[in-house]
């Protein structure tokens, strides 16, 4: 899947376009004047899964499947996201809930453009940065360096990264016990990778962040000065999708609320009806 441009000032209009047409009380709808930056338009994702042959002739089998354009028998088909579709804003911070497996983190990976649709298209407004706690980091390579190679892969100056270095080791705060920042990134947890990796991201203004599960490594301090960057992003005309199960970092952080169960949308609205709702059922 390619990610296209989203649409100038107006989201899709057909039947089943937008959050307003998300069946359910609290479904949002779009105001006018309103400038989408991501709009996903009836989107599925499909994971195949291969599983081992085993047996003789499995290689002649499958040589046979190939030249007949058969499929495999030991292919398992995982529809992971069904039918999605919602337009998001700039400005908003949107968080997205869910049980486990339940395609959260598939859904923000299509719209960075990581996984192909198998049906449906993303269109987005600018480049969609991905943060989250499985992201790779150069493990031996100091974080110092870390923070150097984050901000250029992210389109910054050595002279924004210089000026902007400090702050970035202060907000994560893994210098708080020890001169971290100048050891590997092996000897980091995961807390202080995570960390580190949502400071270097959020040192700069992004169209669309999506972050997964960083802000649950922290202690709370690093929670609020998240919480208080994501706010500043929003201010500063980004959107942000925040993939949490920490209902009061949701509660605290976003405006607007998507609830996605076995791949399907069940509810897009204000955070504090679709969290009650979810939270009623969990």
């Amino acid at each position: 899947m390619t990610n296209e441009p989203a649409p100038e000032q107006t989201a899709p209009d057909r039947p089943g376009d937008g959050p307003a047409a998300v069946p359910g009380p609290a479904a949002a709808v779009p105001a006018a004047g309103r400038v989408p930056t991501v709009v996903v338009d009836d989107l599925h994702v499909t994971y195949r899964i291969h599983t081992a042959a085993t047996g003789r002739g499995s290689a002649t089998a499958a040589l046979a499947r190939l030249l007949l354009r058969q499929g495999s028998p030991n292919v398992h088909l995982v529809h992971a996201i069904r039918g999605i579709t919602f337009t998001a804003y700039r400005g908003e911070a949107i968080g997205i809930i869910g049980t486990n497996g339940s395609g959260k983190t598939t859904l923000l990976k299509a719209i960075a453009g990581l996984l192909p649709a198998e049906r449906g298209r993303v269109y987005t407004d600018g480049q969609p940065s991905l943060l989250g706690v499985n992201a790779a980091l150069m493990n031996d390579l100091t974080g110092g360096t870390n923070v150097i190679l984050g901000g250029l892969a992210m389109g910054m100056s050595r002279e924004e990264i210089q000026a902007r270095y400090q702050g970035i080791v202060d907000f994560s705060g893994i210098n708080d016990k020890g001169d971290f920042i100048s050891l590997p990134m092996r000897t980091y947890s995961s807390g202080m990778s995570a960390r580190l990796r949502f400071s270097i991201a959020a040192a700069k203004n992004h169209d669309v962040l999506m972050i997964d599960e960083a802000l649950a490594t922290g202690d709370r301090a690093f929670q609020t000065r998240s919480e208080q960057r994501i706010r500043e992003l929003r201010k500063e005309a980004g959107t942000v999708f925040l993939v949490s199960h920490n209902n009061k970092s949701i509660r605290d952080t976003c405006d607007r609320v998507l609830w996605i169960e076995k791949g399907e949308l069940l509810m897009d609205g204000p955070t504090e009806q679709v969290v009650s709702a979810y939270e009623k059922e969990h």
